[in-house]
């Protein structure tokens, strides 16, 4: 499975493909500044001393894999500092990064990332609904994990699609607290032998909500620790294009057949809610000079209490005050601030419309085009 695409202006990047070998010599092959989101599901390092038995004495399957070994905390930050360091060098200026872990390590990533000039804009914590029980009854119950979203540096205009969020959480605010459970049933993946085929296998529905809430279709996801391919599966599916790393081949083999078998969304449903920050600015002058509204011309508030004409130069004069749409209507209001799209109405065919409706359209048309 292999999908070569030439970025424009940029080397090329294998796209939709699953790189087989280390993560930080396969990040450093490829072209910096060409990632627009790195997803990062790294070893833990655990650090388990023997085996973990259930109550009935059977033995739990434990993470005890050597790819999450290391002989020591220095060994790890090594690692870890030299993978995010790779991470950061593909990234765009716009890019970001999702770092997940547990109590294990995730201080100790979260460190590194603001040594490394990385700018931490959340920690999410995936609380786990159904979690595995603490079977020795010498600790709390370990029933979350932490996940760190970074921009690249600080002041960098990543994407959030706040909207998009909000509407997937019935209309509230997304907050920093996921309950989602974990993999189980038929999305956890098997082997040949029945066993899992990954012991940390992240549920779809984790990646679903970091990919529609800070990528756009046609969006470059890279996972350096790809496993059976979770993320490669939801950016599939999303209409985003995904590169993976992975050395096991063991894990590639199963994230191979999975992701064959996944179809892309069609096109009118990978659109979601967007943030009206994120559409294109209009300013009131622009229907001015098109003609959609002349000078000299009426508008009206929409509590029909004030009225001001428009001006040649896309301000309006009202009273004893002139300026923008947004200070007229402040000031008429004897508010603070006032949202002249909103507050501000013409005449046609004898019934009030908001100036709103003009700005609309054209931002369709602008949309237009760059379809």
């Amino acid at each position: 499975m292999k999908t070569t695409i030439k970025k424009k202006g940029a080397s090329a990047l294998p796209l939709n493909t699953i790189l087989n070998g280390d993560c930080i010599k396969m990040m450093n092959s490829l072209p910096e500044n060409s990632i627009d989101l790195i997803f990062a599901d790294p070893p833990y390092n655990l650090q388990l001393k023997g085996d973990l038995h259930r109550p009935d004495n059977s033995k739990v399957d434990a993470v005890d894999n050597d790819w999450d070994q290391f002989s020591s905390f220095a060994a790890y930050d090594k690692f870890t500092h030299e993978w995010l360091k790779a991470a950061r060098r593909l990234l765009k200026p716009s890019g970001a990064i999702w770092v997940i872990g547990s109590y294990h390590n995730v201080f100790r990533m979260g460190a590194e990332l603001q040594n490394q000039g990385f700018w931490i804009l959340n920690d999410v914590v995936w609380r786990k609904s159904n979690p595995m029980p603490n079977f020795r009854g010498k600790r709390f119950t370990n029933a979350h994990e932490t996940m760190i979203w970074a921009s690249k540096s600080e002041g960098a205009r990543y994407t959030f699609n706040y909207e998009a969020l909000k509407a997937l959480n019935e209309g509230v605010q997304m907050r920093s607290d996921w309950v989602l459970p974990i993999c189980t049933g038929h999305e956890r993946l098997k082997d040949e032998k029945g066993d899992k085929a990954h012991p940390t296998q992240k549920p779809e529905s984790l990646l679903h909500r970091v990919l529609i809430g800070s990528t756009n279709p046609g969006d470059v996801v890279l996972d350096p620790f790809f496993g059976t391919g979770t993320t490669g599966a939801v950016a599939k599916m999303l209409g985003r294009d995904f590169i993976g790393v992975e050395r096991e081949a063991a894990y590639r083999k199963v994230a191979e057949k999975r992701l064959s078998d996944i179809r892309k969304f069609d096109r009118e449903s990978l659109q979601v809610s967007a943030s009206k920050r994120a559409e294109p600015r209009v300013p009131f002058g622009q229907l001015v000079e098109r003609g959609m509204l002349r000078p000299g011309e009426e508008l009206f508030s929409m509590n029909k209490r004030h009225k001001a004409k428009v001006r040649a130069d896309g301000t309006l004069i009202g009273d004893d005050i002139k300026g923008s749409i947004h200070q007229v209507g402040a000031h008429l209001e004897g508010a603070p601030s006032c949202n002249g799209w909103t507050y501000w109405c013409f005449k046609q065919d004898g019934k009030r419309v908001p100036i709103d409706v003009l700005r609309q359209q054209i931002r369709a048309e602008m949309t237009d085009r760059h379809n």
